[in-house]
């Protein structure tokens, strides 16, 4: 049986800020109106992080918008999350980001079986001139390609 998986949301920011080393899943600890509030696209990870407290992995500045059908058991659109990972993940996790400077950046929100996953990047920071190589790397690649489409209908 195939996987049932869509995804909600993606940090472009964070690939345009960040280089990704490592990618991994974890799950996120949500009410149901966040979860309503997510199945409708409603959420937005643009400036979130991962932040490791007290032995847990918490994900903070991630807006989820208030449910609108919800009632005074609404949740709060900017409050701290928990994700769901394993100790020794956790571990593994604490150990490299203390000693090589790596920061724990969520690129992708999806659904994997009916279930919130997010996708976290161990992340090294760019630097200025890695931007504009990036940016002048995609304007030759879209040129290339204009120019190859050009040359197929000839």
């Amino acid at each position: 049986m195939p996987e049932r998986s869509y995804t909600v949301s993606v940090n472009r920011q964070a690939y345009h800020d960040y280089f990704v080393e490592e990618k991994m899943e974890a799950g996120v600890a949500l009410t149901g109106t966040e979860v309503k509030s997510i199945r409708a696209g409603r959420v937005n990870l643009r400036g979130a992080y991962a932040r490791i407290r007290d032995g847990e992995v918490w994900i903070e500045s991630m807006h989820i918008a208030e449910y609108a059908q919800g009632t005074y058991m609404n949740h709060e659109p900017m409050r701290p999350r928990k994700l769901l990972l394993h100790r020794r993940e956790i571990d593994r996790l604490i150990g490299r980001v203390q000693t090589k400077g790596l920061t724990l950046v969520p690129l992708k929100l999806y659904f994997k079986e009916n279930r919130v996953k997010v996708e976290l990047g161990l992340c090294r920071g760019k630097k200025l001139y890695d931007k504009r190589d990036a940016i002048r790397e995609r304007e030759t690649q879209r040129e290339l390609a204009r120019v190859m489409k050009q040359r197929s209908r000839v």
